[in-house]
């Protein structure tokens, strides 16, 4: 969305729609603000909360205390750490499958074709245990990285859970790695074999799919076409002979029914096409040997050696992470330097993104709140920062996860299904970007998605997911001052503060017609007899009227 529109709004009318806020034209180019430098101004909760949304889903209040306290640079230390890897997950709900006992995982467990059902309780445990490691990540880039890998290199309708959690266990273990070894590992990776057809390419009916994809989407991108065939950076020669390269791959173990096949690549020197290669002149007319299963490796490191890889990702890097308009200014002075960092980083994604996330232009205020939230950002993200309460038994709560993931895919955000392989529009599709994410099927999503949590709530399995809004205040700082409350909510979940007419409409949602004493009385008066009903339903009722109205603002879609 425009950004000076945004900040314009922030500051002036009171009445807007949420439908109105995102119905802005493009943003025009704007003078750069903030360069490629690192950040040398102020650090407090209002820095560190707008890093904590950017890398990671709904940070806490307490999370961002935390990051305010102890600097940006232990901050960005935090958010590049090292954790281990998530145990695989669990058959937590199908006692019939016998290859899998309840409690164990199923990872590389056979199939067995004659039940159906093995296939969708595996599916339902991969999903279900994939958003709880976005619920758990603490302050750690690793997630919201996982999914732009996902986005990057998106695959769909590959329906075996075991290919996809080694597809996405393949993105989670490199998330801030090496790109040209990732991009290796998913040359041959079974998911994507299948996906682009790579499993079928071989000497005698070679398959171009992936090897376009692998220029166009993955590595260096197209560019400017400059004649017949001829994109700038590659040429339709390029395909063709990167396609004769990659012969000779076929995954293994597609839902396989025998326990000593696992999920893997397997190379066939019989299909590879064994012929010298020569590439176009775009790639200084490089001749590929046979080379057999190394020869992929071949490929890519020819196709790394041109800096133009690096700008290409870094300019999908800054979309995710900072904003989607590109200017000129913002190329030479932004992404450029973090491209030339990248490179002589021998394409190590961390010190790259360390810097952009460190980095003046990231703090620029107009680069703070004009995003549009992804479902899962706007969906987990509330979860989080109210502390919404969720089973306490694991098998309770992943039937409940599984079940409310329904409420993103009808945002238009199905995990481990983007549309094509392009990945979701919003991130790639010009001029709109972001504000794809909103239209009258998904505003009406969202819009029932924030009533429920915050009002009568969703059963879901038995179990009423909704917001305890007694217990989600007890992590602020000043609960007893309706003003300072507001406050506190506004800055924990909008990310641009608000006008005095906004605090205003807020807290005659809270006390309306009421003087602020009145707040101060009742809420004492709950804290010192929290087992009266009464007490407790009056406050309750008020409190989730004030959230119901926060998350029914339109600043709450932004980050």
């Amino acid at each position: 969305m425009n950004r000076r529109s945004t900040l314009s709004l922030l500051s002036g009318s009171k009445q807007r729609t949420t439908a109105a806020l995102f119905s802005a034209a493009s943003p025009p180019a704007r003078p750069l603000l903030g360069s490629f430098e690192p950040y040398a101004g102020s650090w407090s909760t209002k820095e560190a909360a707008h890093l904590l949304r950017r890398a990671t889903f709904g940070p806490t209040v307490e999370l961002i205390r935390q990051s305010a306290e102890e600097g940006l640079s232990a901050t960005l230390d935090r958010l590049f750490a090292e954790p281990p890897l998530p145990e695989k997950p669990l058959n937590l709900e199908y006692a019939a499958d016998a290859a899998v006992p309840i409690g164990k995982t199923w990872i590389d467990a056979p199939f067995n074709n004659a039940d159906n059902n093995i296939l969708g309780y595996r599916n339902r445990s991969l999903r279900s245990w994939t958003f709880d490691q976005i619920l758990k990540e603490q302050i750690s880039v690793r997630e919201k990285l996982t999914l732009f890998w996902h986005n990057h290199f998106a695959t769909s309708d590959i329906n075996d859970p075991n290919f996809l959690y080694y597809h996405i266990t393949l993105m989670r273990s490199n998330a801030w790695g090496n790109f040209r070894d990732l991009v290796k590992a998913m040359t041959i990776d079974p998911t994507m074999l299948r996906f682009l057809n790579g499993n079928v390419n071989t000497r005698t009916g070679v398959n171009e799919n992936y090897a376009r994809e692998l220029l166009e989407l993955f590595t260096i991108g197209k560019g400017p076409l400059a004649g017949p065939g001829d994109y700038t950076n590659y040429t339709e020669t390029d395909v063709k002979e990167i396609a004769k390269a990659l012969t000779g791959w076929r995954d293994n173990g597609y839902r396989t029914t025998n326990a000593t096949v696992l999920a893997g690549a397997v190379f066939r020197p019989t299909q590879h096409d064994t012929t010298k290669k020569v590439l176009s002149h775009r790639f200084d007319y490089a001749e590929i040997l046979n080379q057999n299963e190394n020869e992929y490796k071949a490929v890519v490191d020819i196709i790394f050696k041109k800096a133009e890889v690096a700008r290409f990702i870094c300019r999908k890097l800054y979309r995710w992470f900072v904003y989607y308009q590109i200017t000129d200014e913002v190329e030479t002075q932004v992404i450029e330097p973090m491209a030339q960092l990248l490179f002589s980083s021998n394409y190590e994604i961390k010190p790259a993104l360390r810097a952009l996330l460190g980095s003046a232009h990231f703090f620029d205020a107009l680069n703070v709140g004009p995003m549009i939230k992804n479902p899962l950002d706007f969906s987990w993200g509330l979860i989080k920062q109210t502390y919404t309460p969720l089973p306490a038994g694991q098998t309770q709560k992943y039937s409940l996860l599984f079940n409310l993931s329904r409420t993103i895919n009808l945002q238009q955000m199905e995990y481990f299904n983007p549309p094509d392989v392009a990945g979701w529009k919003p991130f790639y599709q010009e001029p709109s970007f972001y504000r794809i994410w909103i239209n009258a099927t998904t505003l009406a999503a969202r819009m029932t998605y924030t009533n429920r949590m915050a009002i009568e709530g969703t059963v879901i399995g038995g179990f009423r997911l909704r917001i305890d809004p007694l217990s989600a205040i007890t992590h602020l700082q000043n609960r007893l001052d309706p003003n300072a409350l507001i406050q506190e909510l506004s800055n924990l979940l909008l990310p641009q503060p608000l006008t005095e007419a906004q605090l205003a409409d807020l807290k005659e949602v809270l006390l309306p017609g009421l003087p602020d004493y009145e707040w101060t009385i009742e809420y004492q008066q709950y804290l010192n007899k929290p087992s009266d009903t009464n007490l407790k339903n009056a406050v309750e009722s008020k409190l989730r009227n004030l959230f119901q109205a926060i998350l029914s603002m339109a600043e709450f879609y932004l980050s």
